[in-house]
């Protein structure tokens, strides 16, 4: 699966450094239990031991998936993107024409998304719908709570915030 996969450098350091953490402190760790587990005796009989060896399991996939995602990793390069429309890492202020409610989000790589912080998936509804709009621009979007009408306030840059 050699997908190329974009990030902020935020993002891809974030994914580093789990893959940092896995190697040099939670593979230790497993081998440790493994150890404990097989100085107990008959193997055969061991779900201590097999535990320990199906978590081994997990942590290699894991490991191995994120090797394989950073080998395919870019960062965004924003310099080159056009700022008067909405793009991926554009933080967009929209205003739910209905209520009046007024939203800000930033548009990031589905990896890096975190509603709390206000970041939402280049791959979500609201997102597919602002993607190529400019400022004044006035769109429907279709949400699990149905058709909502937005209007584009504001579109910054990541990096100018």
């Amino acid at each position: 699966m050699s997908d190329t996969k974009y990030f902020t450098e935020e993002g891809l350091q974030k994914l580093k450094d789990e893959l940092d953490n896995l190697m040099s402190k939670e593979r230790p760790r497993i081998s440790q239990m493994i150890a404990e587990a097989r100085d107990k005796g008959d193997l055969s009989e061991n779900a201590e031991y097999d535990a320990a060896k199906d978590a081994q399991a997990m942590l290699e996939l894991k490991i191995s998936q994120l090797q394989d995602l950073l080998i395919n990793a870019r960062i965004i390069d924003e310099s080159k993107m056009d700022i008067t429309k909405v793009l991926l890492l554009s933080k967009v202020s929209i205003k739910n024409l209905k209520s009046g409610a007024v939203m800000t989000y930033t548009l990031v790589p589905e990896k890096e998304a975190d509603l709390k912080s206000g970041k939402i998936s280049v791959n979500s509804p609201i997102s597919k719908g602002l993607l190529g709009k400019s400022v004044g621009d006035q769109v429907e979007i279709t949400v699990p709570a149905g058709k909502m009408t937005f209007e584009i306030i504001e579109i910054k840059r990541e990096s100018t915030n």
